[in-house]
C-alpha cells in the first residue's frame, strides 16, 4: 500500500507512460531483429553473380526467388521447325505478288514464317492485321499501315540478327524475332515518345527536371536522355572530374553537372530495363575508369550503337506511314525502341531463349541457312 500522499500526488499529475513504452518496445525489436540476422544471416536465401575481379565488389546480388521467377511470356511464345527444302521448290516469290522481301523463300517456309508472325504480333486479329479482311489473292496490296510496318521491321530484324550479333548473341545464339518486343501485342509495349520539354513554362534544365514521367524512372532527373541519348545520338558523359575547369556551360564540349544528371537518368533506365544495378557494368570503386569495368560495360556499348540504329534507320523514318493514334501525344513522333523494348525488365530478352534457332529466315538478310 502506497502512501495517501503519493496517490494524491499521481492523481493530481497524470504521466503517460503508453508512448515511451512503444517506442522502448520498437527500439528493442528492432535491435533484436538486426542481432539474429548477425548471428543467423540473411532470412531469404539469395545468389550473388560476380561480375568483376575477386575482391572488388563487383557482384550482382539478388534473391533466389526472384531468380527462379522466369519471363512470364516465354509459355506463349510460338515456334514450329523449317521445312528443310530438298531443291526445286515454289519461291514465295514466284507464287504471291508484291513479296518484296522473303521472296527467295520456299513457299511452305514463307506461309510457315507469316503464320509465326500473326501468332507473335496479332494473335487474335490474324492474318487481316496486316491484309484487311480479304481474300487471299489481295493480300499483294499495301492498302494497310501495319504491312507497310511490318515488312520494314523484318528487315530491321534481319539487320540486328547479322549486324549486332556481339550483342544480341553475346551468351550464345539467341538473336530476336517478332516476339522478343512484342510478346503476343500488335504494339511492343516500353515503347516510347519524346516528351520534353515536360513544361512550356520553364526553359533549358528546368523544363525537363523534377518531373515525374516514365523516361526519369519517375524520379526528378531529366526527362529527356532517351531522347537526347538514343535518338539524337548525344556524348554520354558525366562533368569533368578536375577540380575549376576552366570554360562555361554554353562551351562546345564543355559538360555541366547537368549532364552528368542526364547521364544518371539515363543509367537509372538502363537499370531497370535488365533488373540489374550499376555493377552490373561498373567498378563500384572506379566508376569513371573503362580500363576496370566489367564485360558487360562493353556489350552495353553495343546497345547503345544498335538502338540508335533502330530509332534512325528504322523507326522514326516510319512516322508518315502511322495513323495519327499510333504517334505521340505530344509531338506526334513516331514510337521508339530503347532497352525495355527487349528486355522486358530481364537481363536477357526471353531469358536467353534461343529465338533464331527455327527462324533461320530472320537471322540474316541474305538466303537462309537451314541446318
Amino acid at each position: 500500500m502506497l502512501p495517501k500522499w503519493f496517490n494524491d500526488w499521481n492523481s493530481e499529475n497524470p504521466t503517460n507512460i503508453y508512448g515511451p513504452a512503444i517506442l522502448v518496445g520498437v527500439v528493442g525489436g528492432a535491435v533484436f531483429a538486426a542481432a539474429m540476422l548477425v548471428a543467423f544471416g540473411r532470412p531469404f536465401a539469395v545468389e550473388a553473380a560476380q561480375t568483376g575481379p575477386r575482391g572488388t565488389g563487383m557482384s550482382v546480388t539478388d534473391f533466389v526467388s526472384d531468380n527462379a521467377t522466369p519471363d512470364p511470356t516465354i509459355d506463349l511464345y510460338y515456334t514450329e521447325p523449317p521445312y528443310i527444302p530438298e531443291g526445286g521448290e515454289a519461291l514465295a516469290g514466284d507464287v504471291y505478288e508484291n513479296v518484296q522481301v522473303l521472296g527467295d523463300l520456299t513457299e511452305d517456309n514463307f506461309n510457315r514464317l507469316m503464320n509465326a508472325i500473326t501468332q507473335w504480333v496479332s494473335p487474335e486479329q490474324g492474318c487481316a492485321y496486316c491484309h484487311g479482311d480479304v481474300d487471299i489473292a489481295e493480300y499483294g496490296a499495301d492498302d494497310l499501315y501495319t504491312k507497310v510496318v511490318s515488312r520494314r521491321m523484318i528487315q530491321m530484324t534481319q539487320n540486328l540478327n547479322e549486324n549486332w550479333s556481339g550483342h544480341v548473341n553475346i551468351s550464345g545464339e539467341a538473336g530476336v524475332n517478332c516476339y522478343t518486343c512484342h510478346r503476343g501485342e500488335n504494339v511492343p509495349s516500353d515503347i516510347w515518345f519524346r516528351i520534353a520539354p515536360v513544361t512550356e513554362a520553364t526553359a533549358g534544365w528546368a523544363s525537363v527536371q523534377n518531373r515525374v514521367t516514365m523516361q526519369s524512372g519517375s524520379t526528378s532527373l531529366p526527362s529527356d536522355a532517351l531522347e537526347k541519348y538514343l535518338l539524337e545520338s548525344e556524348l554520354i558523359a558525366v562533368h569533368d572530374l578536375d577540380p575549376r575547369v576552366a570554360g562555361r556551360a554554353s562551351d562546345e564540349g564543355y559538360r555541366t553537372w547537368q549532364d552528368t544528371e542526364r547521364t544518371f537518368s539515363l543509367m537509372n533506365y538502363f537499370d531497370n530495363s535488365l533488373g540489374v544495378n550499376c555493377v552490373f557494368c561498373h567498378n563500384s570503386r572506379a566508376f569513371y575508369d573503362v580500363a576496370q569495368a566489367t564485360p558487360q560495360w562493353a556489350t552495353a556499348q553495343l546497345a547503345i550503337g544498335m538502338v540508335q540504329e533502330m530509332n534512325v534507320d528504322y523507326l522514326v523514318p516510319l512516322r508518315d506511314v502511322y495513323p495519327p493514334e499510333r504517334l505521340g501525344p505530344v509531338y506526334a513522333d513516331a514510337p521508339k525502341a530503347a532497352c525495355a523494348t527487349c528486355h522486358k525488365g530481364y537481363q536477357r530478352p526471353m531469358g536467353g531463349f534461343d529465338a533464331i534457332g527455327d527462324w533461320p529466315e530472320l537471322a540474316a538478310t541474305g538466303a537462309p541457312v537451314y541446318e
